[in-house]
């Protein structure tokens, strides 16, 4: 069986989507999607996965799941409009998800009766299983590091890395966020690097600025092996740790952190509506790096960072 893959670019948040399928069966997955939020204004719009919905649609394809690659920092998942309008598909995400939510259920106030079973996903998929979407059959590769909760897919000859490993140039996640590690970081890409070196990787971002080329998403694992700027098979543990610690104490927050997170460890859902039908996104104030004396009350930084 031979795969196809269509990539949708998300130009706000550097956020790759995937729509997998076999040309033969039209079964599908989706990986990654993208609800559309402009922050000054606190909008949200459903372009980018109505793009996705209308690309299934054209090729009449039998979308069975849509994956996430974790709870993602730096975008809000469209997975539940993707659910409304393809009735088929099913959520799924690597079970440790309950770990995050666990964390963030505190920084969030979340209400009690908010849970951290990870029961709002269709699938909590468990480490090493495989499973089917139709014919496609699906491996789940354990990539702690970015997040406790990150797993990358196999299907075929090809990986979906999420925010583990990156192109070459980029090179791989940070792990500051809460429940983070750079030593689980690193045994994690050792897992990717351990498949055949003809593998083809694509990657949950891309950041062309400053990179002097267009947006890629698709390498090997040879390549990475060879040339990646962070971590290369041939770089130790110890060194990439120390280096990617780092890196990650110099590095702001994500523009979106606190929006995306409490609506992604709630597998994509907006607050419920209060008493005057608004609904809103909480946004805790110094909270990972805290002034010890803010004369004003204000906490300045760069407006906004990445992922890698």
């Amino acid at each position: 069986m031979t795969t196809e893959i269509k990539t949708f670019f998300d130009d706000d948040t550097w956020t790759l989507t995937y729509v997998v399928w076999d040309p033969e069966t039209l079964d599908a997955v989706v990986i990654d999607p993208v609800l559309d939020y402009e922050p000054w204004s606190s909008k949200i719009t459903t372009k980018s996965v109505d793009e996705v919905i209308e690309f299934a649609r054209a090729h009449d394809l039998r979308v069975h799941y849509i994956l996430e690659t974790h709870a993602h920092a730096d975008h809000l998942s469209g997975s539940q409009v993707l659910k409304r309008a393809l009735p088929s598909a099913k959520l799924a995400i690597g079970e440790r998800i309950t770990e995050v939510q666990a964390m963030f259920k505190g920084i969030f106030d979340l209400p009690d009766d908010f849970s951290t079973t990870g029961d709002q996903f269709d699938r909590l998929l468990q480490v090493g299983e495989s499973f089917d979407a139709g014919s496609l059959e699906i491996g789940v590769i354990p990539t702690p590091g970015h997040t406790p909760a990150c797993v990358t897919y196999e299907i075929d000859d090809a990986v979906f890395t999420g925010d583990a490993l990156f192109m070459p140039d980029v090179g791989t996640g940070r792990c500051d966020f809460p429940g983070g590690s750079s030593e689980d970081l690193y045994d994690s890409v050792q897992r990717i690097y351990a498949l055949p070196d003809a593998t083809r990787v694509f990657v949950g971002h891309d950041y062309p600025e400053g990179r002097g080329r267009e947006v890629a998403y698709e390498t090997t694992v040879g390549a990475s092996k060879e040339t990646n700027v962070a971590l290369p098979a041939s770089r130790g543990r110890e060194d990439y740790v120390t280096w990617r610690d780092a890196r990650d104490a110099s590095l702001s927050a994500p523009k979106l952190l606190f929006q995306s997170v409490q609506v992604n460890v709630d597998a994509g859902s907006l607050p419920a509506p209060r008493d005057n039908e608004l609904r809103y996104l909480q946004i805790p104030i110094n909270v990972f790096r805290p002034d010890p004396s803010p004369a004003d009350g204000l906490e300045l930084g760069d407006a906004d960072a990445g992922c890698s």
